[in-house]
């Protein structure tokens, strides 16, 4: 069995490599979802002394689909890579041999100092640069700030999916135009969420349509529950984000703010989601509020918005007679969000804005 292995050991162990170290709190372990538990029960054997179920930990085993997933990087020697969720280095290895350098992320201290010792210790027989790799301990959620890279590479614990997807998209550690692509391994029906498009995709979602905004999004592999250990309970897909640039200029709570409502009750008309009386409410407190803004600046922010009357106090109703305004000239009064693509939701956001109407 694998002894006790704490963050200061995992750093003398890999001297060469300067190491950064994020350390995690044992009182509350990253990425559990379990129920307070101490993890011991008898189902636990099944994972061994090195796989920890309450970090939706799945070592992927089979070296062709791992060497088809570092391909689809399209890696170039210059490359610095982030692999987030190294486990015990069967990606990593492969990384090393195309990419400049690898910042691995790894919320194990125990599978940390395993892929520091495989490397070091040459397990695979490969010619590989040690000082080549940086491992970073701690969860790459709660991390200030993103190291620089260029691509990253995940097999991904499926309880961070989604803010891993949202901490690579917003993530400020690039100053030169952002990440060139990622390559996620992901819980199948994730993946298929991130790639669903309108009109017909039932999968299409409010997450579909927020990720699409920022990055273009590729399903690129189908992966067997049966190469991993231990087996997951469900079957895995590989996506491909390549970040749209230049990023769409538009406020990310607006947009978000918009979808909410669509997405309430996707298969509904919108318009029977925007005159719920809640909805209404949060409009127009949403209206006094930058009403208040503009009066305070002088001007109204936003070069659009020419049809709000600065001395007219609006209620409630009248926030009414703007949405059906609104979806009457896009001619949306019957339009579903799950048939509403991006350009369709922009759209619409914009004719809100020029009414005065905002979502944050």
């Amino acid at each position: 069995t694998m002894p006790k292995v704490t963050t200061k050991q995992v750093l003398a162990v890999n001297a060469p490599t300067k190491l950064s170290t994020t350390t995690t709190s044992n009182k509350k372990k990253p990425y559990d979802r379990s129920n307070g538990g101490s993890g011991n029960s008898e189902d636990q054997r099944h994972f061994g002394p090195l796989f920890n179920k309450n970090l939706g930990q799945h070592i992927l085993k089979n070296p062709l689909v791992a060497q088809t997933i570092v391909d689809k990087a399209e890696i170039k020697p210059s490359d610095i890579v982030l692999e987030v969720g190294p486990g015990t280095g069967n990606l990593t290895v492969k990384i090393l041999k195309q990419a400049k350098r690898v910042v691995a992320v790894e919320a194990d201290v125990r599978l940390a100092a395993e892929l520091t010792k495989r490397v070091l210790q040459n397990d695979d027989n490969e010619v590989v640069d040690t000082k080549k790799l940086e491992i970073i301990n701690g969860d790459v959620i709660k991390l200030a700030k993103l190291p620089y890279f260029d691509c990253c590479i995940s097999n991904t614990p499926y309880q961070i999916s989604s803010p891993l997807v949202f901490k690579l998209l917003f993530n400020n550690s690039n100053e030169n135009g952002g990440f060139r692509c990622a390559v996620l391994m992901f819980q199948r029906e994730f993946a298929l969420r991130l790639v669903a498009r309108p009109p017909n995709d039932q999968l299409y979602c409010r997450l579909s349509a927020t990720v699409q905004l920022y990055a273009k999004v590729t399903h690129v592999l189908k992966i067997s529950k049966n190469n991993f250990k231990p087996p997951p309970k469900v079957e895995s897909s590989v996506v491909k984000l390549v970040p749209i640039h230049p990023r769409p200029q538009i406020k990310f709570e607006e947009w978000d703010g918009l979808l909410r409502i669509c997405f309430n009750r996707k298969n509904k008309f919108i318009r029977n989601n925007f005159l719920n009386k809640k909805v209404l409410d949060i409009m127009y407190k949403n209206y006094l509020t930058y009403k208040s803004l503009t009066n305070n600046t002088g001007g109204s922010g936003n070069d659009n918005d020419n049809s709000m009357d600065q001395d007219v106090v609006m209620d409630v109703s009248g926030i009414k007679e703007i949405v059906e305004t609104v979806l009457k000239n896009l001619n949306y009064e019957q339009a579903r969000a799950n048939k509403l693509d991006i350009d369709d939701f922009l759209k619409l956001l914009n004719e809100f804005h020029k009414h005065g109407i905002h979502f944050s």
